[in-house]
């Protein structure tokens, strides 16, 4: 697994969790954070920043991941590292990791910081025509124009969107087994 110098820059990991539905979809799991906080009122992958006893980057995403959701790390597949990059508005570089979780997970949201689960398909977050100019606003940014796709009334847009642009075509080509 990645071993960067955590205090180089402020770092981030995060778990992208992808499931196969009963009728053979492709699904990820996305939360919707509260409307406090750095991320407030966006759409994400559980996880969060590197905390000084995280052995490494994959322990700080399967951690966030339990302490978000409240999904053990033994029910997660970790399928593959990918490719880190950093976000564009709080400038943190983000390690993801790529998860098989059961589909018949139970949630248990972190109160105070996500209020809700979104299981949308990867093909329809992915879909070039789903792709729109939305407003998005929270507690922390003023209300601007974003590029992103409405999911379930929400705005997947950013860093988020960015990773899904990159691992989905991956993930819809069945490049690991789901």
């Amino acid at each position: 697994m990645t071993t960067a110098n955590p205090e180089a820059t402020r770092t981030a990991a995060v778990l992208v969790p992808v499931y196969r539905d009963g009728e053979a979809q492709l699904r990820i799991v996305l939360i919707v954070r509260s409307a406090h906080g750095l991320h407030a009122s966006q759409l994400s992958f559980p996880g969060g920043k590197r905390e000084p006893g995280d052995r490494d980057f994959l322990d700080t995403a399967l951690r966030e991941t339990e302490e978000e959701v409240g999904l053990p790390r033994e029910r997660i597949e970790v399928l593959a590292e990918l490719e880190a990059f950093p976000t564009h508005t709080s400038g943190i570089h983000v390690y993801p990791f790529l998860g098989r979780v059961p589909a018949d997970a139970s949630w248990t949201l972190r109160d105070g910081e996500v209020v809700g689960i979104l299981t949308p398909t990867v093909a329809s977050v992915v879909d070039p025509a789903a792709r729109r100019e939305l407003p998005f606003s929270s507690v922390s940014l003023e209300e601007r124009l974003v590029s992103g796709v409405d999911v379930e009334g929400h705005v997947l847009w950013g860093f988020t969107l960015r990773l899904l642009d990159l691992v989905g075509p991956r993930l819809l080509a069945g490049e690991w087994e789901i």
